[in-house]
């Protein structure tokens, strides 16, 4: 069985808003990306407790909570402009000096460079 790889437009520190599933409607920050898997890690969103016996780096033990992944097609980027969920488009810019050609994320519902 092969690995998918999950092409997405997303990074590390993006603003999202979760489309769908329990935390539906909640924002934060994305902590992990992982493509490979097809999962996200966003900040504060799909909270999971683990209990866990007293060890050399936690000899107190108890419940730790902690960000659980989610599927990434349940999230969606935040627009910097309109602050509203958006779908990212990717636009080849030339630069007029150098001759440099960069692809640069923008947001289709504004138009606007997203820069992370």
């Amino acid at each position: 069985m092969s690995k998918t790889n999950f092409k997405t437009r997303l990074k590390k520190n993006d603003t999202v808003k979760v489309i769908s599933g329990n935390s539906r409607g909640a924002i934060g920050k994305l902590l992990f990306v992982d493509r490979d898997k097809g999962k996200v890690i966003v900040e504060g969103v799909n909270i999971m407790h683990r209990h866990t016996k007293p060890n050399q780096k936690n000899p107190q033990g108890g419940i730790i909570r902690r960000e659980a992944p989610i599927n990434i097609s349940n999230v969606m980027l935040m627009c910097p402009k309109t602050n509203q969920p958006t779908r990212i488009g990717m636009n080849v810019i030339k630069d007029e000096n150098t001759g440099k050609v960069t692809r640069m994320r923008t947001s289709k519902k504004s138009g606007e460079i997203i820069i992370s």
